[in-house]
């Protein structure tokens, strides 16, 4: 399902002065499959590396925080290698390893080239000790899906009326239904897709 905060996400891979970027936002919200569908659609490579279900990455962060040694000992742990300018690296629940969140700010200033992504549920509440790279990031935060995201994810044929400030009758009848049913739904993709194909199956 396509999300509009892929927009933002592939104007920052072009940006000159590009940081490395942090998304936030509450578990079961799509944090993740953004992030990989960005490196699969958009990058030569994508290199994942989750902090929560892997706890011994966090060694590989504890002899320094030189980008490039950093790099050298992750292509080593997942056997191949990570090419800055053309890969995009992806650190997922970062929370769990401090050390790599302060590691943000040595490859801001250190390894330019490279694209990383990090992503984290509750970032404040969750750290303890390390540094915070103020000023050395950037931060994107991603919430449930919208309205118009519902809609896209259901090709709705009304998606084009939404911003319309004068609705034929119909339209809007259609529209309010739809919302009504977005209510219902919530905005977690999971639910989201679960109810996009029970709509589509045939009776």
């Amino acid at each position: 399902m396509e999300r509009l905060l892929t927009r933002r996400l592939l104007q920052w891979k072009t940006e000159k002065d590009r940081k490395p970027l942090i998304l936030k936002g509450v578990r079961q919200v799509g944090k993740t499959h953004l992030l990989k569908e960005l490196g699969r659609c958009h990058f030569t490579s994508c290199h994942y590396f989750n902090f929560e279900k892997e706890p011994n990455l966090r060694k590989i962060f504890e002899p320094d925080l030189i980008p490039k040694n950093i790099l050298t000992r992750l292509s080593f742990h997942q056997d191949r290698p990570i090419h800055p300018g053309e890969d995009l690296v992806i650190f997922d629940e970062i929370q769990e390893c401090p050390s790599a969140l302060t590691s943000l700010k040595y490859f801001q200033e250190e390894c330019e080239d490279l694209h990383l992504c990090s992503a984290g549920s509750l970032l404040g509440l969750h750290l303890s000790g390390g540094s915070f790279p103020v000023g050395k990031v950037t931060f994107e935060i991603l919430r449930p899906m919208s309205f118009e995201e519902f809609l896209m994810a259901n090709e709705d044929k009304a998606l084009s009326f939404l911003k319309n400030p004068s609705l034929p009758e119909t339209v809007h009848l259609h529209l309010w239904e739809q919302l009504l049913r977005y209510w219902f739904v919530g905005g977690l993709p999971e639910a989201i897709s679960i109810f996009c194909t029970r709509e589509c199956s045939p009776a």
